[in-house]
């Protein structure tokens, strides 16, 4: 019998100026909605604290459970729609966290390439959540702090996990706007309506490549199978 789907969703704890991090407020408010079509997927969710010695927890996580998706959620102040972020950059700003201490080093992670890339279909979903009313663009700067550093490392972990057909888990980033979270002309019910319908997209999109990799493994006789 086939293992349920696992999904994790992150976001953030409180930072300094930033008391109630509106992230997690919008985790919490996506994942208490009921849809049929996440019925029996098992979703974590976790709050990062805004720390940067919360990522050798967070490549633990990644590495123990083997995530089918992953999608993370976090805020920019200075912005005023939902980023959908198409990329993360291997490089952390001398920036202090809550805790007040700095990051190990300017690279992120040592063996790994400069950028990496969404592996979910992010212009496609912000175009699905236009639709659903919510002022939304895909980003190519998911900046150079704990947003950033969070997003690489989960990327480098779907990218280390590497499925049968050579596919990648889907991983994306979304950055909230404002210090509500909520872009303008949108309400916060309205915020996790849409966020939630983003979650049933994510949901599907790691389905689907389950079943393609499923397919292609040897004891299903796909093309991968060794000749007799």
């Amino acid at each position: 019998m086939e293992r349920p789907l696992r999904i994790l969703v992150t976001a953030f704890g409180p930072f300094p100026g930033v008391p109630v991090n509106p992230s997690q407020r919008a985790a919490t408010d996506l994942l208490r909605l009921k849809r049929p079509a996440l019925s029996g997927v098992e979703i974590t969710l976790s709050i990062l604290p805004t720390r940067w010695d919360v990522l050798p927890r967070l490549d633990a996580l990644l590495r123990e459970r083997t995530f089918d998706a992953v999608l993370l959620l976090g805020v920019a102040s200075r912005r005023r729609r939902v980023c959908l972020e198409t990329r993360a950059v291997n490089a952390a700003r001398d920036f202090p966290d809550a805790a007040g201490r700095h990051p190990p080093g300017r690279r992120l992670m040592t063996q790994q390439a400069d950028v990496l890339a969404s592996t979910a279909p992010a212009l496609a979903w912000v175009a699905a959540l236009r639709r659903a009313g919510i002022a939304a663009s895909a980003s190519l700067d998911a900046g150079r702090y704990l947003c950033n550093a969070a997003y690489f490392h989960a990327l480098a972990a779907a990218h280390g996990q590497l499925r049968g057909n050579g596919a990648v888990a889907p991983v994306l980033f979304i950055h909230l706007p404002g210090r509500s979270g909520v872009p303008r002309g949108a309400s916060r019910s309205g915020l996790a309506r849409a966020l939630s319908g983003l979650l049933v997209a994510l949901v599907a999109e790691a389905r689907r490549r389950n079943a393609i990799d499923r397919r292609l493994r040897p004891e299903h006789g796909g093309s991968g199978a060794s000749p007799a």
